[in-house]
């Protein structure tokens, strides 16, 4: 089914769906636990929720491919990334609220530290302060680029925007971010003719940051990924005929959410926000996305313990999600993030679907973890496109197809 089908036959519908992201929710056994971060986790009511629902393990982008979570996002809310496909600097302009125009050239940003051989040794700088990290974007702002306005804004600790306003610039330019320590930064590479000269730009740029943060340790060099402009597609609305509210505190998943036309909500880290949220917005939308970004925080540093605890705040906060009056919840993640691996995985995804009034076909899960999902009725790996369409379908949002 395309998005063009499902709004072809996109109907009103009196129920409200959420959507539930643990961001990198899905994890691995490490050496010390025989069971995933989900599995560990005490989660009497997601164990609920998946007693009454169906499970599986869905794949956001096809099998053995490491989603990033744009793509991954993007991916849940049934916009395939293999077509739908945009760099996380547009991502992130749209997250901060900035004035993304045709033509710009978005990337993300991290400040990372590097040692005096340029080898990166810590690729987000210790995770710097917002604060300290606006000080930096004041110095980088000062850089002047020949053909180019330049705009740099910070995003949320170690992350910038960076972008380019300017006649013939092109988005095809490598990551300057090698995704791992112990190497130097890549040199911004174009990938195609219209691209030389944001390539030749984005040298000058990077070459003056070294130069004015050498002092500034440990956030003394910067690293650049996702280069975008912005793309012009269907919203969500005009895809399944919903009106969409979005509630994350991190601005890379609001970006996502305006990209599709949705209401962005500004929450902190608690559920607690997240879901008064909703409440107050209740009677604006009939499909919400909430977002929880410190799962895969934690996943990334390792810390096993810290993202099970914050699986288990988000249990113990369901009730009152649920009881806002939720016709059908979808809970999962856009990708795995195990702690043992400190960094986003290929591996399947845990996800349940959930929805009263009897218009579910439960199958035999009672209990919502990686194993017990691949006996659920979703399958052990079907596609992550797939799962928001069949949450609306529970929801009555959709008419019949054909005659």
């Amino acid at each position: 089914m395309t998005l063009d089908t499902y709004s072809d036959i996109a109907q009103p519908a009196d129920a409200h769906t959420v959507l539930l992201v643990l961001d990198g929710l899905g994890g691995l056994p490490d050496a010390e636990h025989s069971q995933t971060e989900l599995e560990f986790a005490q989660t009497p009511n997601l164990d609920a929720l998946a007693a009454e629902g169906i499970c599986g393990l869905h794949e956001p982008v096809a099998s053995g491919v490491t989603p990033g979570s744009g793509p991954g996002h993007l991916a849940l809310f049934g916009y395939h990334p293999a077509k739908y496909y945009v760099g996380r600097g547009v991502l992130s302009a749209l997250g901060v609220g900035f004035d993304l125009r045709k033509g710009d050239v978005a990337a993300r940003g991290n400040f990372c530290t590097i040692d005096e051989s340029g080898v990166i040794t810590d690729r987000r700088a210790g995770r710097i302060s917002t604060e300290k990290n606006a000080e930096l974007c004041e110095i980088l702002r000062e850089i002047e680029l020949p053909g180019a306005e330049l705009f740099v804004q910070p995003v949320k600790e170690h992350r910038f925007l960076l972008v380019l306003r300017g006649e013939g610039l092109g988005s095809g330019v490598g990551d300057t971010d090698p995704h791992e320590t112990g190497k130097t930064p890549l040199e911004p590479a174009p990938v195609d003719d219209a691209s030389r000269k944001t390539a030749d730009l984005l040298r000058r740029f990077l070459d003056e940051a070294g130069k004015r943060l050498a002092d500034r340790k440990p956030a003394n060099m910067a690293l650049l990924r996702g280069f975008s402009s912005i793309p012009d597609w269907p919203s969500i609305t005009q895809s399944y005929g919903v009106s969409g509210g979005a509630v994350a505190a991190y601005p890379m998943y609001k970006g996502v959410s305006r990209l599709l036309g949705m209401s962005v909500y500004d929450s902190d880290a608690s559920m607690q926000s997240k879901t008064q949220l909703v409440r107050e917005h209740w009677n604006d939308h009939n499909f919400f996305f909430v977002h929880v970004k410190k799962t895969d925080s934690h996943g990334e540093d390792g810390a096993f313990a810290e993202k099970v605890k914050i699986i288990e705040e988000v249990d113990a906060a369901l009730p009152d999600l649920v009881g806002l009056g939720v016709d059908v919840l979808a809970v999962t993640g856009d990708h795995s993030t195990p702690a043992a691996m400190k960094a986003h995985s290929w591996h399947p995804v845990p996800a349940l679907i959930w929805a009263k009034d009897h218009v579910i076909r439960p199958d035999e899960v009672r209990r919502f973890g990686e194993r017990p999902c691949i006996h659920g009725s979703l399958g052990p790996r079907f596609p992550g496109s797939s799962l928001l369409p069949l949450a609306l379908a529970h929801a009555r949002c959709f008419d019949k197809f054909g005659a």
